[in-house]
Order: C-alpha cells, then sequence, then structure tokens
C-alpha cells in the first residue's frame, strides 16, 4: 500500500458547488467569496444554509487553494439573521433537544469561522442583524459603508442576548458597557459607531466596499499565509491565557514561524531590494 503524505488529505475547494448561496473564486483559487443571496428578503439564514455554512467553515482547513474568504450578501443588504418563517416559526413547535440541537448548531457556524485558518473578511452593506451580525462578529475583519445598520435583536423576540457566542465576542470587540447595552436593548449600532469602537476596521462607499474586500482579501492572500493562520491562532487562543502563557505561547509560534521558507525568502527578497514572494510554507 502506498504510504500517504500530509498533503493528501488536502484539496482544492475552487469549483466547490455551494447549494444555499452563492461561491466562487478567484482564478488562482486563494480568494473565495460567499455571497448571501436572498436578497429579496434582506438575505436571511435558513436551517440548510446555517448547515452548510458550518460544514464549509469546517472543510476549508482541508483546503488546498483558498487562504482568504470574503463573505458578503447580495441587493444591498448583508444579512438579515435567520427567517422568520423558515426557522424562527418552526421555532415555536420544537421540543427542548430539538431547540438545543438548532442553537449549538448556529453556534458551531462561529467556532467553524473562528477556527478556519484563512482570514475572513465580512463586507458588510446595509442590514447586519441578528444571526447575520453574529456572523460579521465571528469574521476577522469587518468592512462597513456609511449605510450599515447593526443590531443584535434577539432581546426584540423575547430571548437572551446570549446567542451563538456574543456576550463573549461582542465585549472584546467594543467593551461590556456597549455590548450591554446593545445585546439589553437590540438597538442599531450605528456604521460610525461601529467604527469608531472597532467594530469596523473601515467604512466605505457602497459603491467601493466589494472592490475594497476583495483588495484586503488579495492582499492576504498573497502574503505570508502561514504566518496568518499562526496569527489568528494565537488570538483565538490567547483569550484564556495570563501573561506567562502568552509570552510563551508567542515565543514558540514565533519561532515556528521563522522556520519558513516565506521568512527566509522575506529576508532574501529585502536584501536583494526586491518584493518577497510568500508561498505559504
Amino acid at each position: 500500500m502506498a504510504e500517504l503524505s500530509m498533503n493528501d488529505h488536502k484539496r482544492p475547494f475552487k469549483d466547490y458547488q455551494a447549494r444555499h448561496f452563492k461561491w466562487s473564486c478567484s482564478e488562482d483559487g486563494r480568494v473565495a467569496t460567499i455571497t448571501l443571496n436572498r436578497p429579496e428578503k434582506k438575505n436571511p439564514l435558513t436551517f440548510d444554509s446555517y448547515a452548510e455554512l458550518r460544514d464549509l467553515f469546517n472543510n476549508l482547513k482541508y483546503a488546498s487553494d483558498v487562504r482568504t474568504v470574503v463573505i458578503r450578501g447580495e441587493g444591498g443588504n448583508f444579512c438579515s439573521g435567520g427567517d422568520v418563517f423558515e426557522i424562527i416559526e418552526p421555532l415555536t413547535k420544537m421540543s427542548m433537544p430539538e431547540l438545543l440541537e438548532f442553537t449549538r448548531m448556529t453556534g458551531d457556524l462561529v467556532k467553524t469561522m473562528r477556527r478556519a485558518p484563512q482570514p475572513v473578511i465580512a463586507a458588510i452593506d446595509g442590514f447586519c442583524a441578528g444571526a447575520g451580525a453574529m456572523v460579521a462578529l465571528a469574521a476577522d475583519f469587518r468592512l462597513g459603508t456609511p449605510e450599515t445598520k447593526t443590531a443584535y435583536l434577539f432581546t426584540r423576540v423575547g430571548l437572551a442576548g446570549a446567542d451563538m457566542g456574543a456576550c463573549g465576542l461582542l465585549p472584546r470587540m467594543i467593551g461590556q458597557g456597549r455590548a450591554t447595552e446593545l445585546l439589553m436593548t437590540g438597538r442599531v449600532m450605528s456604521a460610525e459607531e461601529g467604527r469608531d469602537w472597532g467594530f469596523f476596521s473601515a467604512l466605505h462607499p457602497s459603491a467601493d466596499l466589494f472592490a475594497e474586500a476583495d483588495k484586503l482579501a488579495r492582499n492576504l492572500a498573497d502574503g505570508p499565509w502561514f504566518a496568518h493562520t499562526m496569527t489568528k491562532t494565537m488570538l483565538n487562543q490567547e483569550w484564556a491565557m495570563g501573561i506567562e502563557e502568552m509570552v510563551e505561547s508567542e515565543a514558540q509560534a514565533q519561532a515556528i514561524c521563522m522556520m519558513t521558507g516565506d521568512f527566509r525568502r522575506a529576508f532574501e527578497a529585502f536584501a536583494a531590494k526586491q518584493k518577497p514572494k510568500f508561498e505559504g510554507n
């Protein structure tokens, strides 16, 4: 029997056939784009799209080509959350075990987005609410427009603001007091507030949003990809560490990155006054 190499479990995702949203890739497969495409209802999620997104992000750790993922909505809005009639109404008729299975599935989407080695960029225009706001929060970068309205609406339907990790993730992003207000009142966070509070990396005119997201994705994809995956891993892990563990973990992480060809090639390019070419190895 032939021996398998470490790369044999990898596969390209460029031609992945999405069933519940649009999936496209750049010619070289490095930049993938997920487009939520139910614009007539502001791109709500369904049971099926939740599950497919969860499985896709989980499987992207096996991708041999995709290095960055952009997620966006079609028709001028990002995502309105769970579909009222395809999710909210059925939830009112479920048993407790079924409800727990659903809420664990939605949480698993956040977990797989955070675990995916690829940086995830959310390009957010228009309405971004409920579960859509959590998908945005789970991304590594958020680009908005002056028209973006973000709201954690769970309390508006009699639920807790504790959904999909919101009570842990949102305070880390914008601060405990601001998160408490948004999660308890369900009020809209304006685009300017989001930018000033650190939720958005930047605001761009609607006409430029997707191009700016693609430019950022391309820069990340063509950069030191292995090092980017290490940065994302450490950003996740260090939440639960003390200072001693943080510093030691980063010493180990950086030493690993110093063993890569990207590090050596970057030095050689600098010495030769050339632009470095990163290969992710």
